[in-house]
């Protein structure tokens, strides 16, 4: 049962799906932003050796944590191909702005830098882009 005083809401983290190349991304984010990586392979689980051998390297589940920022992704999709849309972004909320440039600038390397990390209207330094995974990110650092 949640305590509602010292935790009054669920969680919430960001879940991606990868068609094979979640250990690739994964790193990719941990080379970005920093943070531990753990990730879970078929071969790992206990029913592995009844898995065909091609299939031990994918990933079942990958979670990169650091500090109260999680995320976390999978290979292990449905049976339609992934779409990659633009409904759904992750928000980077940075401590300084030089973490927010220097994730913008990692992030966005052979992706798309979609807006521009600059001071915005309402005070924030602020941008967004998609990564070479197709994935949407919302860069921020509140200087207010």
């Amino acid at each position: 049962m949640r305590d509602s005083i010292h935790n009054p809401m669920p969680s919430i983290s960001s879940y991606l799906t990868f068609n094979g190349n979640c250990r690739e991304a994964m790193t990719f984010y941990r080379d970005c932003l920093g943070g531990e990586l753990v990730l879970e392979t078929i071969g790992d689980l206990p029913m592995s050796g009844k898995i065909p051998c091609h299939m031990k390297t994918i990933v079942v589940q990958a979670m990169l944590t650091k500090g109260d920022f999680t995320l976390v992704a999978t290979d292990m999709g449905n049976e339609t191909q992934i779409v990659k849309g633009n409904a759904v972004a992750m928000l980077l909320d940075c401590d300084s702005e030089d973490e927010a440039r220097s994730a913008y600038q990692k992030l966005s390397a052979d992706g798309q830098q979609t807006h521009p990390l600059e001071d915005s209207f309402w005070g924030d330094l602020f941008g967004n882009l998609r990564d070479k995974f197709g994935n949407h990110w919302l860069i921020r650092f509140e200087r207010y």
